[in-house]
């Protein structure tokens, strides 16, 4: 199913769109130079969350998956599985665990959370809680699917 059209604001509406990686890269890599870099950046971080073989949800947000031309950066959330333990994942995708570092080493955003780890809400309000731009209005977000 393809992702839902913008709507006025140049958001995705309201929702959780879900997408395979080709889909996402299909709908928001071309139209600039800097989407074709951006796209690059979301496939690595996708790549190498993928490689950790603990990666149960990949969330991205933010101006990438908007109707901006020139999208800052990617942001994405990662959720990954409760057995997941950083310092045994491949030494390439730890920066993606560290938030500056994967920032400065990749130009990603890059939120992370084990399940378990929250306590004041459940998973799908934590990722619901993405929706949320800075002026409080609320957009569509993508997750990504094998």
């Amino acid at each position: 199913m393809p992702l839902a059209p913008f709507e006025n604001s140049g958001d995705l509406p309201v929702a959780i769109h879900v997408a395979t990686l080709a889909e996402v890269v299909a709908r928001f890599g071309a139209g600039s130079e800097r989407r074709r870099q951006v796209t690059a950046t979301l496939e690595r971080v996708h790549e190498l969350a993928g490689s950790t073989g603990k990666l149960d949800r990949f969330i991205v947000f933010g101006s990438y998956v908007t109707a901006k031309p020139e999208p800052n950066d990617v942001d994405v959330v990662l959720v990954m599985s409760d057995n997941f333990r950083v310092e045994a994942c491949p030494t390439d995708a730890r920066c993606l665990f560290d938030h500056r570092e994967a920032e400065s080493r990749l130009g990603a955003s890059v939120f992370w959370v084990r399940p378990s780890m929250l306590f004041l809400e459940t998973l799908e309000e934590f990722i619901l809680h993405w929706q949320v731009k800075r002026d409080k209005t609320r957009r569509g977000i993508v997750e990504v699917k094998p």
